[in-house]
């Protein structure tokens, strides 16, 4: 009696499962995501709902370590979608270190922008990167992106960072004392704006960022496509009234090549209409989802999904 009754609801639900397009028809997205503290976690989560309250899709995030996991896990199919830095994707389908292998990801958008901020104080005489020389300045702790791209900036103005300028390898919080201080007259830091750090030097001191020129950066981004051209508005920090151009990375949203299109446009759609309005709307997770606009999105170092340049070329973001 007992396994006739299982048989009638295992029948049942089968039933409902093909008759029901809520339950049979929805395909089910995965979202490799970060660890719990960082942007990446709770961003993905709040994408996760957006994708399955808003579109016929199904999707669940989930917490992991982050880019270099994210690529391998993408390209190998195990996760249909993964929050990456922009210069890692970019290595992953290059095949360069840490990657073993060409990885077959694309991007469906970029999510925020993370530019290197220059930072000094009024009274230093510093108002260009050529400014530097002689100077002392932090780059962040040794091996960090922060510290590559400072170095990258500076070789490519010409310094020798042995003999041009003296370098300091100090933490974010170190680098805000310092600047405060006078151990040091510039600091570089990469984050998202506005960067907690440097409110906190705006809070006590009149301060200046120092941006980067046009002809220059286009110079780096050749020489280094991962990286990609940001502009701060003005007034992101305070009495910094004037649009700063930066050098920075990315963080991108990336899937495999061979996600279909039609997939990968609803997913996109959903997203950039649910950011600040309705029930969903992303800015409600984190502030950083102000960044998300379709104009910031395009800007991405490695390709776009078709699915993706279709949603773009539809809200003029792209021609």
């Amino acid at each position: 009696m007992k396994r006739l009754g299982f048989l009638v609801l295992f029948t049942l639900v089968v039933g409902l499962f093909w008759t029901n397009p809520s339950w049979g028809q929805k395909k089910f997205l995965t979202l490799a995501s970060g660890s719990p503290g960082g942007v990446y976690y709770p961003l993905g989560g709040g994408i996760a709902v957006v994708i399955q309250k808003t579109t016929d899709l199904r999707c669940a995030a989930e917490s992991t370590g982050a880019s270099v996991e994210n690529c391998r896990l993408v390209g190998a199919k195990e996760s249909d979608m993964g929050m990456v830095m922009g210069s890692i994707a970019y290595k992953a389908i290059q095949g360069e270190q840490p990657f073993e292998k060409k990885f077959p990801v694309v991007a469906l958008f970029q999510m925020y922008p993370a530019p290197e901020h220059i930072v000094t104080l009024s009274g230093k005489g510093i108002k260009s990167v050529k400014d530097l020389k002689g100077k002392k300045v932090s780059i962040d702790v040794p091996g960090s992106g922060c510290a590559v791209m400072a170095k990258a900036i500076l070789e490519e103005h010409g310094f020798n960072l042995e003999r041009d300028l003296t370098i300091a390898h100090l933490s974010q919080s170190e680098s805000v004392q310092a600047l405060k201080d006078g151990v040091v007259d510039a600091v570089f830091f990469n984050f998202a704006y506005p960067g907690a750090a440097v409110l906190d030097l705006a809070a006590t001191r009149d301060i200046l960022l120092i941006p980067i020129e046009a002809a220059m950066a286009d110079k780096i981004v050749k020489k280094y496509p991962y990286y990609v051209r940001i502009t701060i508005p003005a007034k992101t920090y305070p009495k910094v009234d004037y649009d700063v151009l930066c050098l920075g990375d990315s963080n991108v949203l990336i899937a495999n090549k061979q996600m279909e299109d039609e997939v990968a446009y609803k997913v996109v759609k959903a997203i950039f209409e649910n950011v600040d309005k309705g029930k969903w709307a992303l800015i409600h997770i984190h502030p950083i989802a102000s960044q998300l606009t379709p104009k910031n999105a395009v800007i991405s170092p490695i390709e776009l999904h078709p699915g993706a340049v279709r949603y773009f070329k539809e809200v003029g973001a792209l021609k």
